[in-house]
């Protein structure tokens, strides 16, 4: 059974750079301006992965103008973790890290097991595959969750 829809969701991973912008920008795809969605890591310290970029950019999911950013840089700019629904965390650093900035907050904070690709594969296509893998199990529990929204 698909879930309602909330208002607001924020998708974490470790360093805003593969798992976390796939799911943002998969989100933004099948519901556009239904749901406000952000992402954030818990590091900012690398830019978007351009294995994230290609294997999305298959489904036609845009990544290239994607800045990662951490939970500290959104506080600094002004959005609040409380004014978010939900918070789903794609790895166990971002989960650790979102319960412990939303402890004396009321929303829910889920975790879904997401494959990690980097450093998998030893060539540009094995590469590709691991990609793909995450990218997938990302879009099955959107889907599973929500449903396939405007798509």
């Amino acid at each position: 059974m698909v879930a309602e829809l909330p208002q607001s969701i924020l998708f974490c991973c470790d360093h805003n750079a593969v798992r976390s912008p796939m799911a943002e920008g998969m989100m933004k795809q099948f519901f556009g301006q239904a749901c406000y969605i952000q992402s954030a890591g818990v590091k900012n310290d690398l830019e978007i992965d351009g294995f994230s970029i290609a294997v999305c950019q298959e489904l036609d999911v845009e990544l290239a103008r994607h800045r990662s950013r951490s939970f500290d840089e959104m506080e600094e700019w002004g959005d609040d973790l409380s004014s978010f629904d939900l918070i789903v965390a794609l790895s166990p650093a971002s989960q650790r890290k979102a319960l412990e900035l939303t402890r004396f907050f009321h929303l829910d904070v889920e975790y879904w097991p997401i494959l990690d690709p980097t450093g998998l594969g030893d060539n540009r296509e094995a590469k590709l595959v691991s990609y793909r893998q995450a990218r997938d199990q990302i879009r099955e529990r959107i889907v599973d969750r929500w449903g396939a929204g405007q798509t």
